[in-house]
């Protein structure tokens, strides 16, 4: 299936042979260590920076069908973000991972978008688009 909105994720998650637990890591735009004059114009004109990680969670998929209820749980932490990096966990047994299970694959993906490498993951903006990061 190919992924082209949050509703798409939802949907290809319950398609599954197993339950699946969704991965999400937030992320707020920031100018890197020792940034230029040309990055700052840049992250100034909404473009370019770099994504630190400053929240995760695990949910059901039941528990987060739509994006909106998304964006207002995460409103209630009072920590901003722009960018929702999202990862799933499959299940065993007919069963889906608990949030135990979820807390290492987080902590690995946090540690992964700290470096760079977000590849992986499907990242959506605070309206719930898919966008395509470079």
């Amino acid at each position: 299936m190919n992924i082209e909105s949050y509703t798409d994720l939802i949907k290809a998650a319950a398609m599954q042979d197993e339950p699946q637990r969704l991965l999400f890591v937030f992320a707020k735009a920031e100018l890197p260590n020792g940034y230029t004059e040309t990055q700052k114009q840049h992250f100034d004109q909404g473009m370019g920076g770099a994504l630190a990680p400053v929240l995760c969670v695990d949910k059901l998929p039941d528990e987060v069908s739509d994006f909106v209820s998304l964006v207002e749980e995460s409103k209630a932490t009072g920590i901003d973000w722009d960018i929702a990096f999202v990862s799933t966990l499959g299940g065993r047994g007919g069963f889906a991972p608990n949030s135990d299970e979820a807390t290492q694959p987080l902590k690995m993906m946090m540690e992964k978008i700290q470096g760079g490498m977000i590849a992986d993951f499907l990242t959506f903006n605070k309206t719930g688009e898919l966008v395509a990061l470079f």
